[in-house]
C-alpha cells in the first residue's frame, strides 16, 4: 500500500504566489486560455423550485441508493472488489471492467453533495471507502482491480485479465477527477494523496511505454483527470502528460475511428466513433486547451462542436445515434479500412428514433464538453447546449423517483417494433453489465448548481435559471452575495436580487437564451434600453447595491420544431417545444386500441400549460388535439394504398421528454406527424 502526500507543489501552485484557489467543479481559476472560472462548489444552493426538488431527490433517495447498490456484492460486486483486492477476503473479480470508475462517480457525488450539506454521514462514509481504496493501491500508485486481485489471489488467469485492461485509464481518470473534488469539497487529503499516486504511476507509464502499450485507453476519462490533477496540485508534469497523451494518440497502425485514434486529433475535424469517447476526449482536450492555448486544438473542436450541433446531435441534446455503424461510412470499398462502430456518431442527419441509442453518459459528456468550451469561451451557445442537455437527455437518465435508469434514451417507442433492442427502454435500478450510466447521472445532478454561475475579470456569469442563494469572491476578491427567484423552467420570469454588493463597478452578464425571441429585461422598475439578443450574454454594468432587483422576463410560447428536411427520420413531422423542454406524447393519453405513430398532432388547435402530477412530482403539461384516421391492423403488411377515410379527435396531454416512462405507458413520441 503506497503513501503520498502532498507536495510544496500544491501550496506554491497557488495560496504562496497569491493566485486564486481552484475550488471549482473545473479547477480553472488560474487557467490562461479561459475567459470564464468556476465558482467553488460550496457557492451556490438551490433555494426552492426545479432544481431544488431534483436536488432533494438526489441526497435523499439517488445517493443512498447507489451507496447500497455498489455495496451490494450479489449485484454489482463493486466494492467488494476492492475489498478482495485489499486482502481483507479471498475471492474472484466479478462485473464489468468500469466497475472501479463507477464507483469513484458515486464517491465524487458524495462530495459535490457534501458541499453545501456538510453531512456529517456522507463524510463518514467516504473517509471508509477512501481507506479501502488506498489500501488496494501498489506501491507504485497503480489501481485496477482486476490486475490488483490477479496479482494477489491469480484467479483469473492471463487470458481472462487482458480482457479487463481497457478500462484501466477510465477508471483512474474517474479517480483523479473525483479526489479533486472530493479535496475541494472538504479541504481534506486523503482521497487526493491516492491520486496523486496514480497520476504520478501514469506519468512514468507514459513516459516508458510505447504508444501501442499504451493504446489500452478507451473512454479517456484520463484527459480530463490528468488536467484536473495539475490544477489541484500544480504540479507542472501532469500538463506535461496531458500534451503527450495528445501527441501519441492516433499514431499506432491499429488505431480504430470507434476510439477516435486512427489518426491524430490535430486531424480530426468532424465527430466520429463512440459518442461516450468522443464526449470524453473533446471535454479533456478543451480542458487542455485551457492551459496550453494551442490554436489547432481549439480550432478542431469548434469544426467538430459545429458538426455535432448542427449535423449529429438529438433535439433533446443526445448524442451518439447508432446501436451499431460503420466507419469510414460509404467513403471506400476497401474491407481494410471499413471499421465497426458500436454506440456511434452516425453520418450527418442520420437520427433515427426508435432505434436511437444516446447514451446516457454521452448526453453526460456532451454537457461536460460544452461546460468547458463556455468556460474558455464565454460564447452562449455552449450554455444553450448544456441547458437543453441537463433539461432533457440527461434528465432523461433517471426516473422522478430518482432509483431507476436509463442506459440509452429513444425518441419513440413503439410495442409493435418485431424485435428486441439491446438496451431496453424501461428503467431499472441496475443495468446488468453496463451500469456505468446510473452513477454518472448521480455526480452530474449533484453538480447542477455549479453550472448555474461563472466568474470573469468583468464580473458575474447567470448560466442558468431556478431559485438559488448564491455567495461568492469576485476577481478582485470582493464578496457578492445574491438570490434568484424563479419557478423556471416552467415560467420564464426571473428576479434576480442583491444582498450584498462590491462597492465598484461591474457587470452582470445575463444569458438570453437561443429559444427566447423577446425577453426584456428590468432594473429596480426601469425598463434596460438595451434589449438581449438570443443567444447571448446582456451585459448589465453599474454599481450594484444592496437590495437592487433585476427582473428578466422570458416568455415561453409554445413553439412547434422541425428538423433539416435531410433527417430523413422525421419527414413531415414536428416535436413541441417550451422554454429549454422538449415535449413528447405517451400512450397513456391515448385509448388502447390507437398506436402513436398513427397519430397526427392539430398544429391550429394551440396549446394549453396544464398543471400535471406523476410520481408526487409536478410538471407543466400541454394539452393538444390529435387525430387519428380509422385505420386496420398493419399486421402482414408493409404498403397499402394512403387511407384517406374518416378521422376521431382527441384532447391528449404532452408531457416533458424527461418525464416519460414514469407511468403505464406503452409507446411514446417526440416526433409527431402533423
Amino acid at each position: 500500500m503506497a503513501r503520498y502526500k502532498l507536495g510544496v507543489l500544491l501550496f506554491i501552485g497557488c495560496t504562496t504566489l497569491g493566485l486564486a484557489q481552484d475550488e471549482g467543479l473545473v479547477g480553472n481559476a488560474n487557467s490562461p486560455y479561459s475567459k470564464l472560472r468556476s465558482l467553488a462548489l460550496d457557492d451556490v444552493r438551490w433555494t426552492a423550485g426545479f432544481w431544488y426538488t431534483q436536488f432533494e431527490v438526489e441526497k435523499q433517495t439517488t445517493l443512498p441508493f447507489m451507496w447500497g447498490l455498489y455495496h451490494d456484492a450479489e449485484v454489482t460486486h463493486a466494492y467488494r472488489n476492492f475489498e478482495i483486492a485489499a486482502g481483507n477476503m479471498k475471492g474472484t473479480h466479478d462485473g464489468p471492467s468500469f466497475h472501479d470508475g463507477d464507483f469513484y462517480k458515486i464517491m465524487e457525488g458524495m462530495a459535490s453533495v457534501y458541499a453545501t450539506t456538510k453531512d456529517k454521514k456522507l463524510d463518514k462514509q467516504m473517509d471508509e471507502a477512501i481507506a479501502m481504496i488506498a489500501k488496494t493501491q501498489r506501491d507504485d500508485g497503480y489501481i485496477h482491480t482486476p490486475v490488483l486481485i490477479e496479482e494477489r489471489w491469480g484467479t483469473l488467469g492471463p487470458e481472462e485479465l487482458k480482457k479487463q485492461l481497457g478500462f484501466e485509464k477510465y477508471n483512474m481518470g474517474h479517480l483523479m477527477t473525483a479526489a479533486s473534488i472530493h479535496h475541494r469539497a472538504t479541504a481534506k487529503d486523503n482521497f487526493l494523496n491516492v491520486a496523486i499516486g496514480v497520476a504520478d504511476y501514469l506519468y512514468d507509464f507514459y513516459q516508458k511505454a510505447s504508444p501501442d502499450l499504451a493504446r489500452n485507453a478507451i473512454c479517456p476519462s484520463h484527459y480530463m483527470g490528468v488536467v484536473e490533477m495539475y490544477r489541484t496540485t500544480g504540479d507542472p508534469k501532469y500538463l506535461e502528460l496531458a500534451n503527450h497523451l495528445i501527441d501519441i494518440r492516433g499514431t499506432t497502425a491499429d488505431g480504430t475511428d470507434d476510439n477516435q485514434d486512427r489518426i491524430p486529433f490535430r486531424d480530426q475535424t468532424t465527430a466520429m466513433g463512440h459518442a461516450v469517447r468522443a464526449n470524453y476526449l473533446y471535454a479533456g482536450i478543451a480542458d487542455l486547451y485551457a492551459e496550453t492555448g494551442e490554436d489547432k486544438l481549439l480550432q478542431n473542436l469548434e469544426s467538430i462542436w459545429e458538426d455535432v450541433v448542427y449535423r449529429k446531435m438529438y433535439i433533446t441534446g443526445g448524442c451518439g445515434s447508432l446501436y451499431d455503424g460503420v466507419s469510414p461510412d460509404g467513403t471506400s470499398y476497401d474491407p481494410s479500412v471499413v471499421q465497426k462502430i458500436h454506440q456511434a456518431y452516425g453520418r450527418p442527419y442520420q437520427l433515427p428514433n426508435a432505434t436511437a441509442h444516446t447514451e446516457t453518459c454521452a448526453n453526460i459528456g456532451n454537457v461536460l464538453w460544452n461546460w468547458r468550451m463556455l468556460q474558455i469561451s464565454g460564447d452562449a451557445k455552449y450554455a444553450d447546449v448544456l441547458e437543453l442537455t441537463l433539461y432533457n437527455s440527461v434528465l432523461s437518465g433517471m426516473n422522478l423517483e430518482g432509483n431507476k435508469f436509463l442506459y440509452n434514451n429513444p425518441l419513440n417507442v413503439s410495442e409493435y417494433l418485431p424485435f428486441e433492442q439491446r438496451w431496453g427502454h424501461q428503467r431499472k435500478g441496475y443495468i446488468a453489465l453496463s451500469n456505468c450510466c446510473p452513477p454518472n447521472v448521480t455526480r452530474t445532478l449533484a453538480q447542477v448548481q455549479n453550472y448555474a454561475y461563472s466568474l470573469s475579470d468583468d464580473g458575474l456569469y447567470v448560466n442558468l435559471y431556478g431559485s438559488n442563494a448564491l455567495e461568492t469572491k469576485m476577481a478582485d476578491g470582493k464578496t457578492i452575495k445574491l438570490h434568484q427567484v424563479s419557478n423556471y423552467p416552467w415560467d420564464g420570469a426571473v428576479k434576480i436580487i442583491i444582498d450584498k454588493a462590491p462597492k465598484n463597478t461591474f457587470e452582470m452578464f445575463l444569458r438570453i437564451p437561443g429559444w427566447s425571441q423577446s425577453s426584456s429585461v428590468s432594473v429596480n422598475g426601469k425598463q434596460v434600453s438595451t434589449s438581449g439578443k438570443p443567444g447571448t450574454y446582456l451585459a448589465l454594468e453599474r454599481l450594484w447595491k444592496k437590495g437592487d432587483v433585476i427582473t428578466l422576463d422570458l416568455p415561453m410560447p409554445v413553439e412547434l420544431m422541425q428538423a433539416n428536411p435531410l433527417v430523413e427520420a422525421t419527414k413531415n413531422q414536428v416535436t413541441v417545444k417550451r422554454g429549454p423542454l422538449v415535449y413528447c406524447l405517451e400512450s397513456e393519453s391515448l385509448p388502447e386500441d390507437v398506436s402513436i405513430n398513427e397519430v397526427v398532432l392539430d398544429v391550429e388547435a394551440g396549446f394549453t400549460p396544464e398543471t400535471l402530477t406523476i410520481k408526487g412530482r409536478t410538471l407543466t403539461a400541454l394539452r393538444a388535439n390529435v387525430k387519428v384516421k380509422n385505420s386496420s391492423s398493419w399486421e402482414h403488411q408493409l404498403y397499402r394504398p394512403l387511407n384517406t377515410g374518416s378521422t376521431k379527435n382527441y384532447q391528449v396531454d404532452l408531457i416533458p421528454y424527461f418525464a416519460w416512462g414514469n407511468r403505464d405507458a406503452k409507446e411514446m413520441s417526440v416526433w409527431l406527424s402533423f
